[in-house]
């Protein structure tokens, strides 16, 4: 009984750590990362107006696919250039991931 309790206590968390991972949903409140939480922000608002066009119907799911990819990409850089610097983004590489996120926010909707 009480392996199934916990077997069942560990399968909540895991579901619910899977559920919050991806661009849409980051962590904006790390405290000394200004950069990182700023870059965060403008992922999630990304995700919000994806998932907001998708609903209405302005874009299709195979264009709402293609811009969350998009999205993914860019995390996958923010996550690598934060490995190289200990957690934290240099001004260079807020910069890029601002410029790629510029692009993709023209991107999403057309």
């Amino acid at each position: 009984m009480k392996s199934i309790l916990a077997a069942s206590i560990a399968i909540m968390f895991s579901a619910t750590s899977f559920a919050q991972a991806g661009p849409g949903h980051q962590r904006t409140h790390i405290a000394h990362h200004p950069r990182v939480n700023e870059v965060n922000k403008r992922e999630d608002n990304q995700e919000k107006r994806i998932t907001e066009e998708k609903k209405e119907g302005d874009i299709t799911k195979a264009q709402a696919k293609q811009d969350r990819k998009n999205l993914s990409s860019i995390n996958q850089e923010k996550k690598d250039m934060r490995k190289m610097d200990k957690g934290h983004l240099t001004k260079t590489d807020q910069k890029a991931l601002n410029q790629q996120l510029n692009t993709n926010s023209k991107e999403i909707g057309h």
